[in-house]
């Protein structure tokens, strides 16, 4: 099978970006339809529609219905058709942009996306998480390309709270070590081939990116400060993490988010602050050495990610509940089959439970 390298057509990163969404959106069509949450178009709203103003091109401001599922996707590709819009541009966190690119798809349309934080490295893939109605993961949403422009506002990303860049963190966190066990294992990546030594590489990158820069980020973040350790993990967050896991591919970490969903009351915790604590799980699933472990726990520690299953709000860690949650995860659906061993659900329940003691073990320690 043929190697493929998946990335957006083009990447803009830089102070006031959103500004210039309408001379980005005006090549690709006469009227977007921009899909945000209420609070994000509060926020940016103005912003957006001065520069669509200042070009004289048209845009639609839809507000976003609050989850990527199929009643959504389908409610606003009708406001699209409706209003004649050729181009779709989301506005906001993971699930806005996952449906942005969902309804762009079913409608043949370019797409323009847009985070307001960088909180997951779901921006730059061709690929939604689609959920069902109540939060709970359905399904992968396999998209023929990628989004033809990601505009990433510095400004506006540096604005948000901080734990919603530290989530982003945790998502990136995983990146490198999914994307070695499929490059071991020789898994099928997102992107429908074998990975690249380039993507790889930009995997590495993304964890290096943060060992080095995420708590002088999140520092920074906290100050109110736009600096450049905060500019190189949103790359990291982003465009690093989001070629890595697309053209590397996923295993055990983003498997064990998605079997987490079965636990309503993780659904409060952000994507990738359960997929951090999903990473210890992987690294304690491949016995993997302990001078790894200490860094990566140190490094969830000092920013502040979850290690423990109390701390994504599970109470009752009963072996019997996190069996539904390996037995989940295991579904062959899933990516745990990217692993370069056979991993059972009773093995990953006790890699979880590890994981969690472990977590209590050194936070206790620190």
């Amino acid at each position: 099978m043929a190697r493929i390298f998946n990335s957006p057509g083009k990447y803009v990163q830089g102070p006031d970006a959103l500004a210039e969404l309408a001379s980005y959106a005006a090549p690709l069509g006469a009227r977007t339809l921009a899909i945000a949450t209420p609070a994000g178009a509060e926020r940016v709203g103005g912003k957006v529609r001065r520069g669509f103003e200042a070009a004289g091109a048209e845009l639609v401001l839809e507000d976003f219905g609050g989850e990527c599922c199929d009643a959504e996707i389908e409610r606003l590709c009708a406001v699209a058709r409706g209003a004649g819009c050729d181009v779709v541009a989301g506005i906001g966190g993971g699930k806005v942009l996952d449906t942005a690119k969902a309804v762009a798809h079913y409608l043949g349309a370019p797409v323009i996306v847009c985070p307001t934080a960088a909180s997951s490295d779901a921006p730059c893939s061709a690929l939604s998480v689609i959920y069902t109605a109540d939060g709970v993961f359905d399904r992968y949403l396999f998209l023929p390309s990628n989004p033809d422009v990601v505009l990433m506002d510095s400004t506006v990303i540096a604005a948000a709270p901080a734990r919603l860049m530290v989530s982003g963190m945790g998502d990136a966190l995983a990146t490198y070590f999914e994307a070695k066990a499929c490059v071991d294992s020789e898994a099928d990546t997102c992107a429908g081939g074998k990975a690249t030594a380039a993507a790889l590489a930009l995997a590495r990158l993304c964890f290096d990116t943060l060992m080095a820069d995420g708590v002088k980020a999140k520092v920074a973040l906290e100050a109110g400060c736009l600096t450049p350790a905060v500019e190189h993990v949103i790359e990291a967050n982003t465009l690093l993490s989001g070629i890595g896991f697309e053209s590397c591919g996923l295993a055990a970490a983003h498997a064990v988010h998605n079997g987490m969903t079965q636990l309503p009351e993780t659904h409060a915790m952000l994507h990738g602050e359960k997929v951090a604590f999903g990473t210890l799980v992987q690294l304690v699933l491949e016995n993997a050495p302990t001078e790894t472990l200490e860094q990566v726990l140190g490094f969830c520690l000092e920013v502040g990610l979850p290690v423990t299953l109390a701390e994504l709000g599970v109470e009752d860690a009963s072996r019997e509940r996190v069996m539904a949650v390996a037995e989940a995860a295991c579904a062959p659906a899933d990516t745990v089959g990217n692993m370069p061993f056979d991993v059972t659900p009773e093995m990953l329940a006790d890699a979880i439970l590890g994981a969690d003691a472990l977590g209590r073990y050194y936070a206790l320690e620190d």
